[in-house]
């Protein structure tokens, strides 16, 4: 029992020495995985992510399907620009004109604009006729080709709740869409410049056509965090565009981007009565507020690619790899790099990049980094010869035995500090170990003869004066 409770003791105290001196250990131990809650909104959806990573900073229902309204016509202008020139001629059908209700800027049959004139009015002034006309021109007047492309468009983004039957945005309802859906397919337009120009524009003036001949047509962006189209209440500072929607069935849809200190983010809220507009100012000023961007090339240590001795030998030499100089993660202003996990995935389809460390936080994934191929050439070392002090080179046709065999040896490198950093703990360890034995012994009234004795039993002090007293009686009988 006694030999029972001193190996538990000792275990015990190399499990606090272990844990005390293990970093992991010790990240584990801190509460490192907080992620804010964000505000509440009104809004019955809602999310926010950043752009270049596409990091979830807020999110509310956003797998929750509802009717999407006018910002449909993100996907339907990013469509259009992918697919056709902006100097091409559009010319509206009677279909485009008669058969889309709602908002629009008057056009005729048989008017001609070109396709980014059309664009400004669908992005601007929300036109439905200009939608109409640009899904017929695009697939040379087959609108349900058009339809079919934007479903397919959706699924190639990674849409999982999606579903167009129009390119405006209408009532259907079979037209349907999520914000976390929504988020993507305003994640993949902000990539294309040409929308974020027309979509970051607050005014355009649409020139003379074949049918209004007398008058320009003058275009505002409906926005209100952009452009003061009814009032200047809504204006934000650091708005860069988006798109707004609203049908009595789809209640107000608004899709913002703005920018920040670098950090651009994308705000989707569905489905509100109203106060679309609060909310999306509410979630940005939060998102702003409570998270950063790290660059990773800047804070990435546990991926070294040269070790001390080789960057002692080609200290001058260009690396063969290299983590993306662009690459951010976006984490919680409390949070540090460190405490972010992260993990390899390589890359067997392109050249250039090798792989990508991926990034997660508190179980969300956060961003990653491209390893890239630098294509650096490798350097020649020539050997000294050593003649007064000049340097001069041999060729000579003799090989290496390794070479020659078709053998290559690779230097082994060995890590004297690491060696040296194992073998100070591993003395640490011992010297608590010996230090909590000999304490155990001392409580349990125990002495060190010749080493230290687990099983050998403790002498009776009642033996001792037994044996006193025995002695005592023969030695009075011998006097």
């Amino acid at each position: 029992m006694k030999r029972y409770k001193k190996t538990v003791f000792l275990l015990g105290v190399a499990v606090c020495v272990l844990a005390a001196a293990s970093p992991t250990w010790a990240k584990k131990g801190k509460n490192s995985q907080y992620w804010p809650a964000g505000p509440e909104i009104v809004s019955a959806s809602g999310i926010v992510i950043e752009v270049d990573t596409g990091t979830i900073l807020y999110e509310k229902n956003v797998h929750d399907a509802y009717y999407p309204a006018s910002i449909t016509k993100i996907l339907t202008t990013l469509l259009a620009i992918e697919n056709s020139g902006m100097d091409e001629v559009v010319t509206f059908s009677s279909d485009a004109v008669h058969k889309t209700e709602g908002s629009g800027i008057a056009r005729d049959v048989g008017e001609e604009m070109t396709m980014e004139q059309c664009l400004y009015g669908v992005m601007l002034a929300s036109s439905n006729e200009c939608a109409y006309a640009v899904a017929e021109h695009v697939t040379g007047g087959a609108i349900d080709a058009f339809i079919q492309m934007m479903n397919e468009r959706a699924v190639q983004i990674g849409c999982k709740n999606t579903h167009f039957t129009n390119c405006h945005g209408l009532p259907d309802e079979q037209h349907y869409t999520s914000a976390y859906d929504m988020a993507l397919i305003a994640q993949e337009a902000y990539k294309n410049e040409t929308f974020r120009i027309i979509c970051g524009t607050k005014t355009y003036t649409i020139p003379f056509t074949n049918k209004h001949t007398d008058e320009e047509t003058y275009l505002q962006n409906h926005h209100q965090m952009l452009y003061p189209y009814r009032t200047r209440k809504y204006l934000y500072d650091y708005c860069l565009g988006g798109k707004t929607g609203y049908t009595i069935a789809a209640k107000n849809t608004l899709v913002t981007y703005a920018e920040k200190d670098g950090m651009t983010l994308i705000c989707v809220v569905m489905n509100a009565q109203s106060g679309h507009y609060d909310d999306t100012r509410a979630l940005f000023d939060f998102c702003f507020d409570n998270f950063k961007q790290v660059n990773v090339s800047e804070h990435e240590t546990a991926y070294a690619q040269q070790d001390q001795e080789s960057e002692s030998i080609q200290e001058n030499s260009p690396p063969f790899v290299e983590i993306d100089r662009s690459s951010r993660i976006i984490l919680p202003i409390t949070a540090e790099f460190s405490d972010a996990k992260s993990k390899i995935v390589y890359n067997d389809t392109d050249s250039d990049v090798l792989g990508s460390i991926e990034y997660k936080y508190a179980k969300r994934a956060v961003g990653k980094a491209d390893i890239t191929a630098t294509n650096a050439a490798v350097d020649v070392f020539p050997f000294q010869d050593g003649m007064e002090g000049e340097a001069s080179y041999k060729e000579t046709d003799e090989q290496p035995k390794a070479e020659t065999d078709g053998q290559q040896k690779n230097p082994i490198r060995i890590n004297f500090g690491l060696i040296a950093r194992i073998l100070a703990a591993v003395a640490a360890v011992a010297a608590l170990l010996i230090v909590g034995w000999k304490a155990f012994d001392r409580l349990r009234g125990m002495r060190l003869r010749r080493g230290l004795h687990f099983g050998k039993k403790e002498r009776s002090p009642y033996k001792t004066i037994r044996q006193n007293k025995m002695w005592r009686k023969h030695r009075k009988w011998f006097r």
